[in-house]
Order: C-alpha cells, then sequence, then structure tokens
C-alpha cells in the first residue's frame, strides 16, 4: 500500500476514537447524599486527561450517568498493573482530608485502589472463564478519622472476554454406523464441541465444522456438526470400517481462530444384499445300503457374503425325491446342508438318486422382490454291502392250546437274505426270553413246537425272539419278536369262592336264608360262566335245608324248619355240587359249614355255644363276662390273704438271744489270742444286751429282716437258762426253714447260778490243750453232743 494511503488511514483512525470519546458517556455521575461521585474506565481517563476543561464541562452536566459498571481485559500480562478506572467524588475538590476505600471480591488482592487519587488497578492476570465479574463497594471516607463522608455504593468490574479458549469435543472420539448402500445425504451421526470463550462477546465462541478426513464418503454441515453419506453405493463387503476426522474452528471460522478435532468410527452395517452361493454346481456322494435311518449321507454348502440373519439360509429338495427317500436340514452352527436317510436304502432295488438342492435366505429386504437363492445338483451313488436277513414279518403272533401235546407245531417264521448272493438262513430262540425253554424251533424251516405243556392259568402270553442267521457271514443277525397266545381249555373245575361259614337262629322261621354261596373258575370260556348247583345225591331230601338259585349265578341255602336247637345239633354240614357248562363239564363238591346260634328278636346273632343254651333269659354275653371277672377278682383275692396270712405266721428269723445255735468255720490261719481285738468284735459276747438283744444269724440268709419279737427278749436277770434252750430246742426242731446241720450258738451270758460257768475260752489264760472237756458228758445227754465235738477236737490234736 502507499506510504500515502497509510497516513490516510492512520488519520481516519484518529477521527473515529475522537468522535467514540465524544459521544460515548465514558463518565457517569449518581447523587449519593446529594453529592455526586464519578467513576472513569481506564481508556475514558486518559482521554479526559488529554481533555483538560471539557472533562469538568462533562462533570457539570445535567443528567446521570451510568457509572456502576467497568471493564478489564482478560490475560493482560504486561509488568504494571493495568488501570481499570477511576472513582471521583464531588467532595474532592482539591481538599487533601478525603481517602478513598474499596471493598468486596478481589478487594485489595486483584485489585487496588489509588486512596487519594481513587485510581483502581488490576494487580493479577484475569481470566474470564475462570470469573467473569466482580462486585466491589467504594465509599469516601475522612483520611483523619475514618468516619464515612459518603454512603458506600456497589459497583461491577467485568472481564473482557479475549479468545484464548480453542473448542473441543467433550463427548469424542464417537462411533456410529450406518446401512450399506444408504443414499447420498443420509444422516450418519453429530457430533458436538464446546467453547469456553464467551458466546455473547464478539465471535470467540462463533463455530464452524468442517472435515478434514473421511472425504468422498462423507461430509458434515459446517453449522450443525452432521455427518452425512457423501458417495452412493458404499458396500459393506468392499469397506466395513471408516475413520472421519471432523475439525471445529471459532471466529467463524475465519484466520486466527482456534480449533479442535475428533475422531469419528463409522461402520456400515450389513444388509441382505447378496445371494447364497453353492461351491459347487454338482455334489456327488456314495452311500451304502445298510446305512442307517437318520444317519448322515453326504453335506452341501451355500455361502453368503452377508453376515448375521442375513447369510442364514435353508436347504431343500425340489427334484429327484419323489419317494421321500431323503432329506436335507440346516446346521445352525455352520450353515451346512445336511443330507440324511428317511427310508431304507435297497441296492438291487435302486443303485443311484439324482437330488436337485435349493438354498434360500431366511431374510428378504423389502422392495428386494423376495429372498435371494441358489440351486445345485447331488448324485448320490448306492453302494452293495452285506445285508442281514430280513423276516417276513416285524413280529408274529401265534396261538396253542393250553395242555396241548408235546412237539405240537404252532406256528411258522420265515427270513431271507436280500443279497443279490442269497446266502442260507439259520433260526434260533433267544434263550434269554425262553428260559423254561418251553419251545423248540427247526434251524432250517423256522417252525415252533412245543417243548413242555402250557397252562393257560399260569401264564396266558408267552414272547420269546428268533434270531436268523445268515450261513455264509454268523455275523449278520436278524431278530423278530413272537407272541405266542395260551388258548383256554375246560380243565378247571369251578369252586366256592371262599371258604362260608353260616350262621342260623334257633328262632328263625321256615324258608329263611341262610347263606348266599357264589363260585369260581379259573377257566376262562368265551361264552362266560355259568354254574350249575345241586345237593350231593345222599341229600337230596334234605329235611333241614334246601337250595334256590338266584338270576345272578350264585344260589341261596334256605332252612325249612324252625326246630333248630343248639342242645341238639350245633353245627350242620351241607355238601353242594357246583359244575360249570364246558366241554367236558367239570364238577367238584364244596362243603358249607352252618351253625346253631341264639339270636335276637330282630335275628342277630349272639351267642353260638351250646352252654350259653343253659343261662338264664335275658343275661347278655356283657353281663355273663362281668360276672366271670368278678369270681376271678375274689379268688385272687382270697389266695392273696392267705399267702400273706402263712407268711406272718412262720418265722423268717430266729433272733440271736434266741438261738443257741453257733455255726462252726474251720480257718486255717490262727488268731492272735485274747488281745487280738481287730479278728472280731469282742464287746458283743461280752454284752449281752448289745444292740438291743438282736443279733442276725450267720448260718442262713433271710428273704425278710424282721426286729425281735416283744416279749421275748432275754434280760440278765431271773433267765431260767434250761427252760429257755429247751424251748428253743422244740422250735429249731419244728422249724422248717432251719439248715439241715447242727450249729452252735456261743452267748456271753448264761444265767446266773450255773454250775457250768462261762464256755467262753476267751476269758481264761489257759490253752485248749490245758482243758479237759470230760465234765460235759457228765450234764446229761443235752449236752452230750457238746461233749463229744470237744472230745473229738482233742482227740485230733493228739493225733
Amino acid at each position: 500500500m502507499p506510504k500515502r494511503s497509510e497516513e490516510m488511514l492512520v488519520d481516519l483512525w484518529m477521527s473515529l476514537l475522537l468522535v467514540w470519546i465524544t459521544c460515548v458517556p465514558s463518565v457517569s455521575t449518581t447523587p449519593v447524599g446529594g453529592q455526586s461521585r464519578t467513576a472513569q474506565t481506564g481508556g475514558s481517563a486518559a482521554a479526559a486527561s488529554g481533555l483538560g476543561e471539557g472533562q469538568r464541562l462533562l462533570s457539570r452536566a445535567k443528567r446521570g450517568w451510568v457509572w456502576n459498571q467497568m471493564f478489564v481485559l482478560e490475560e493482560f500480562s504486561g509488568r504494571d498493573p493495568i488501570l481499570v478506572g477511576r472513582l471521583h467524588t464531588d467532595l474532592d475538590v482539591g481538599n487533601k482530608n478525603i481517602k478513598y476505600v474499596l471493598a468486596g471480591e478481589g478487594a485489595g488482592t486483584i485489585f487496588a485502589i489509588n486512596e487519594l487519587t481513587g485510581d483502581i488497578h488490576a494487580m493479577k492476570r484475569l481470566d474470564r472463564e475462570e470469573k467473569a465479574e466482580y462486585t466491589l463497594t467504594a465509599q469516601v471516607i475522612n483520611a483523619d478519622t475514618d468516619e464515612p463522608l459518603e454512603p458506600p455504593s456497589e459497583f461491577i468490574i467485568k472481564v473482557q472476554d479475549i479468545n484464548d479458549n480453542p473448542p473441543q469435543f467433550i463427548e469424542g472420539p464417537y462411533r456410529a454406523s450406518v446401512p450399506e448402500m444408504s443414499a447420498v445425504g443420509t444422516p450418519v451421526t453429530r457430533v458436538t464441541a464446546t467453547d469456553a470463550d464467551d458466546p455473547v462477546y464478539g465471535n470467540s465462541a462463533k463455530l464452524v465444522y468442517s472435515i478434514l478426513d473421511g472425504q468422498p464418503y462423507f461430509s458434515v454441515d459446517p453449522n450443525s456438526a452432521t455427518i452425512k453419506i457423501a458417495l452412493h453405493g458404499m458396500d459393506r463387503e468392499v469397506k466395513e470400517e471408516y475413520f472421519v476426522v471432523i475439525q471445529a474452528k471459532d471466529m467463524g471460522g475465519h484466520m486466527g481462530g482456534l480449533s479442535g478435532t475428533t475422531t469419528v468410527t463409522i461402520m456400515l452395517t450389513d444388509i441382505n444384499d447378496n445371494p447364497p452361493k453353492f461351491s459347487k454346481s454338482l455334489y456327488e456322494f456314495g452311500i451304502p445300503e445298510d446305512l442307517p435311518i437318520g444317519k448322515t449321507g453326504g453335506k452341501v454348502k451355500a455361502t453368503d457374503r452377508d453376515i448375521g440373519e442375513n447369510a442364514k439360509s435353508t436347504y431343500n429338495i425340489i427334484e429327484g425325491d419323489d419317494l421321500g427317500t431323503f432329506e436335507i436340514i440346516t446346521d445352525a452352527q455352520t450353515q451346512d446342508g445336511i443330507l440324511r436317510l428317511r427310508k431304507p436304502l435297497d441296492y438291487e432295488s435302486k443303485k443311484a438318486y439324482t437330488l436337485k438342492v435349493e438354498a434360500t435366505n431366511v431374510r428378504s429386504e423389502p422392495g428386494s422382490g423376495g429372498p435371494f437363492k441358489d440351486t445345485a445338483t447331488v448324485k448320490i451313488v448306492v453302494e452293495d454291502a452285506d445285508e442281514p436277513p430280513v423276516f417276513s414279518k416285524p413280529m408274529y403272533l401265534l396261538e396253542v392250546k393250553e395242555n396241548a401235546p408235546v412237539a405240537t407245531v404252532i406256528g411258522r417264521v420265515a427270513a431271507r437274505d436280500p443279497d443279490s448272493s442269497g446266502s442260507l438262513v439259520r433260526y434260533f430262540i433267544d434263550r434269554h426270553t425262553d428260559l423254561e425253554r418251553q419251545f423248540n424251533i427247526n434251524v432250517d424251516d423256522g417252525n415252533i413246537t412245543l417243548a413242555k405243556p402250557l397252562d393257560r392259568e399260569t401264564d396266558m402270553w408267552h414272547n420269546i425272539t428268533v434270531t436268523a442267521t445268515e450261513v455264509r457271514n454268523h455275523s449278520q443277525i436278524s431278530r423278530a419278536i413272537v407272541a405266542i397266545r395260551v388258548m383256554d381249555i375246560n380243565d378247571n373245575a369251578p369252586e366256592f369262592a371262599t371258604e362260608y361259614e353260616a350262621y342260623l337262629c334257633e328262632n328263625g322261621k321256615p324258608g329263611q336264608v341262610i347263606h348266599t354261596v357264589s363260585a369260581v373258575d379259573k377257566d376262562d370260556p368265551s361264552q362266560g360262566h355259568r354254574f350249575d348247583y345241586r345237593l350231593v345225591q345222599e341229600m337230596q331230601s334234605n329235611p333241614n335245608f334246601t337250595i334256590k338259585h338266584n338270576q345272578d349265578n350264585s344260589i341261596s341255602v334256605v332252612a325249612k324248619h324252625d326246630s333248630f336247637r343248639r342242645q341238639k345239633q350245633e353245627i350242620y354240614f351241607l355238601p353242594i355240587v357246583v359244575s360249570d357248562q364246558g366241554h367236558p363239564p367239570m364238577s367238584s363238591t364244596n362243603t358249607l359249614t352252618i351253625r346253631v346260634c341264639g339270636c335276637s328278636r330282630d335275628l342277630v346273632v349272639q351267642s353260638c355255644n351250646v352252654e350259653a343254651y343253659v343261662l338264664p333269659i335275658g343275661l347278655s354275653m356283657g353281663a355273663l363276662i362281668a360276672i366271670l371277672a368278678c369270681i376271678i377278682l375274689l379268688l385272687v383275692i382270697v389266695v392273696l390273704f392267705v399267702t400273706l396270712r402263712r407268711h406272718k405266721n412262720e418265722p423268717l428269723i430266729i433272733k440271736d438271744d434266741e438261738d443257741v445255735r453257733e455255726n462252726i468255720i474251720r480257718y486255717d490261719d490262727e488268731g492272735g489270742g485274747e488281745e487280738d481285738t481287730e479278728a472280731f468284735d469282742i464287746a458283743t459276747l461280752q454284752n449281752p444286751d448289745g444292740i438291743n438283744g438282736y443279733l442276725p444269724r450267720k448260718d442262713i440268709k433271710p428273704d425278710l429282716q424282721f426286729m425281735p419279737r416283744a416279749g421275748q427278749h432275754s434280760g440278765p436277770n431271773g433267765v431260767d437258762v434250761d427252760e429257755f434252750i429247751n424251748v428253743r430246742l422244740h422250735e429249731a426242731d419244728n422249724d422248717p426253714t432251719a439248715p439241715p446241720y447242727d450249729s452252735i450258738q456261743i452267748y456271753g451270758y448264761e444265767g446266773r447260778g450255773s454250775v457250768a460257768g462261762s464256755l467262753s475260752s476267751l476269758e481264761t489264760a489257759s490253752s485248749d490243750s490245758d482243758q479237759n472237756y470230760d465234765y460235759l458228758r457228765e450234764w446229761g445227754p443235752r449236752f452230750r453232743r457238746l461233749g463229744e465235738l470237744y472230745s473229738v477236737g482233742e482227740s485230733d490234736r493228739e493225733t
């Protein structure tokens, strides 16, 4: 550009600046408390300083200017604090006694005020995205007393935005999908970018979108950021995945604007736009003729370039299988067509098959004219195999009469070898199905004969398995079921259904029905059972009973008179002949037992015993049982009473003070003499009244422990020992519970005035060898036994 033009441009900008300073109210006043205060922004304050008197002219304007907002640019990075604005009051007329005070958000830290001039400076670098505005309070106070000269006034400092933030895709990277073969202009997805700058001030947040990578397949709307299809015929089978780069630029996309990018991965989804295709037009399989039904004979496959449900196909046989010998199904995993056998193959009848198979897509797209298809030819060659014999029937039903003679031919089975060679066949019975070996079979012709007689009443049906084996190859075996039904003949006589026992009332009337009798027959005639009943020949003119035929194949036994009495005859036996109508007819004689009983007036049986007849009239069975129970109870009470009385009279224990016997016990050890007080209790011998005069007997074990009887206690005074011993001797001789041997009881006291003195050797100092017991024989016959005992003991010692 020429220099003259540059100068003209500078002059133009200066003129515009002067017009803006003049026209825009950069100084505002607000009356506060009858005064006015002014505030100047940084730019206007600088202009005012150049105008001089012009500033004063503006301050004297009559209208009040809005001064409660100041502005400061963000991200200022100068070395000196930036002047935000200036506060001024009408009180400041050169008076040095006022002071400006600033309070509120950031006062003292971010913003500082000159107390004398009212200039406000930003002390730190500001960021609008962190905080867009600050609310502060200004006040004029007395510099000396700090008393407020005006009420506080609130104003705002706004941070002006600059383009310092690029657009950002918060939700990126993106993934989207669109069907293949979509038309041009089809929306795919929409992306969104955000800009932290002020969307109101300038174009810092005005975004424009463009595509950097992904052309010519896709395009993007510059304003809405909608990604669309830009190329026709995009095929998934050619390329499935695309990577698109989208750019968002602020400042309306002009030069100098900031930008951000994101990546969008777009997948083409499949549609059914490809038909199934067989890999071969002709398939050939060889299948042996003995292939089991349901087994696989071969596989075909039609491939499809589509995926998922669009690639699935079904297979059908459309030609060449009029008889339905084969079927084809689809393997859900591999999508193969599996050819299976539905009917047996026979090499001898048909050796080859030619089938036409069709593969059809399961799904079809709307408007495509139907599902896609493809066809192929399948040629099947039947291979010859050695087959087992084939029975003429899978199951045979034969009949034979029971009790038929052994070797009777029941029936015949037949099997043949289906192979062209025609091997001979041998027949056998599987003995696991004929454990009792009741049947035989001819190995050559298959005739089944009877090996044992059969009884229909035991087994009505017999199921056996017959095997047919090739003579040439014993491994080829076939089986057939033979069901043999045993036919009935009349070989069982009818008989009573159960063992009947009838009851006849004495007070019954002539013609009363005693019992109803029916019969059973094990045979099973085709016409059903029909029985004939009659009395035996000897009982045709029975004076007591007769029979009456019923319509239900049973009879009723009827009494002829009412003179039946139990004391005369208690039981009657009535033989009855039962015969059937078979060929030949069978019969049996059965006996009916009739018991004469006593009954009530309404013919209810009460008693059938002869003894009951002698009871008083009107005495019931319950009363008889009660009387018998009372009699038995009385007898039991009497027996118990007698037994207790007898036990009471018998002395079970003989008191020691009344018993003169004592057991003689021999010991192998020697005692310690009189000073040995531990061998036994010597106090008992010294005190005849010890333990109340009662000492238990040691020669017998009593069943009951009795205390000494009253009135028989022996005291030391006035006791006649001779009388005492005589009494006790008499009781001992007559006591049946006494032991069958003699015993001696030792007493510590024997009465006063006895010439014998004490018999105990414990109180004497002499030994047994010094004692002479001959004087005992002089005491009389009563002490003879005692003298003999001591004499024997002395002679033993001498020996």
